[in-house]
């Protein structure tokens, strides 16, 4: 089974302007989260999928693989469905771009499951203890008995109504991996209300009956959102090199 791994990078950013061209170490973000995913051996492929000239050459700087797509797309599911006709490959993984320290282990374990042939559709997520899962920016999850994915909330889910002190939750970590075939639909799908809701793309797949198999990593990822994130990336680049 041929594996790439496609990285959505739309210019535009709100809380942080350019974003995903800021220096971070000599490079820009867009181009660490290339070198970081490449550097995982995991794929055959890796490619970024942009709407913007100066990412491109950036990519294309390294010698890298990069589709130009169009400006506007709902979602970045929907930017690199767009790459699939260039990409060749039965397993996309779709990897956030502003995410610029990729964990081999939890992409090698999220990669795996697609061994099983039930899986079309996985996604990582990690504990976090309960005071963490009042922050609506941190999207929640729970689980059926076989580790699908029963439901994705800005809420903090499960309710602790009995106020347990050993209670955790579950956080979506926002990889997720796809069969080439389910891709393809699930971005021609419309909205559903629970999406509209809570803005969450996933929750798209949840109201059609989609299994997605969730897999668990300790790994917590920098996503570069905000000034603070930018900086809290160059010191962890910092205490590594």
């Amino acid at each position: 089974m041929k594996t790439a791994a496609l990285i959505p990078a739309r210019y535009a950013s709100t809380r942080l302007p350019a974003k995903l061209v800021q220096d971070l170490g000599g490079i820009s973000v867009i181009q660490r989260t290339y070198v970081s995913t490449l550097a995982t051996g995991v794929f055959d492929e890796v490619w970024v999928v942009t709407d913007h000239k100066e990412i491109e050459q950036q990519i294309v700087d390294l010698g890298g693989n990069v589709f130009f797509s169009k400006k506007y797309h709902e979602s970045g599911s929907d930017r690199i469905a767009e790459a699939l006709e260039l990409v060749d490959a039965d397993l996309i993984v779709n990897v956030q771009g502003d995410e610029p320290f990729q964990d081999p282990k939890s992409l090698k374990d999220l990669v795996a499951v697609f061994e099983r042939p039930k899986v079309k559709m996985a996604s990582l997520m990690c504990r976090i203890p309960e005071d963490e899962a009042y922050n609506p920016n941190a999207v929640k999850v729970v689980l059926d008995a076989e580790m699908n994915a029963i439901y994705f909330s800005r809420s903090p889910i499960p309710f602790n109504r009995e106020r347990n002190d050993d209670i955790f939750y579950w956080k979506h970590i926002g990889i997720y991996a796809y069969t080439r075939e389910l891709l393809k639909e699930f971005t021609t799908w419309p909205k559903g209300r629970l999406e509209q809701i809570e803005m969450l793309e996933q929750l798209r797949l949840i109201e059609k009956g989609v299994k997605i198999r969730m897999v668990e990593t300790a790994h917590q990822a920098i996503a570069i959102d905000t000034k603070e994130d930018l900086d809290r990336a160059r010191n962890f680049l910092k205490s590594i090199l």
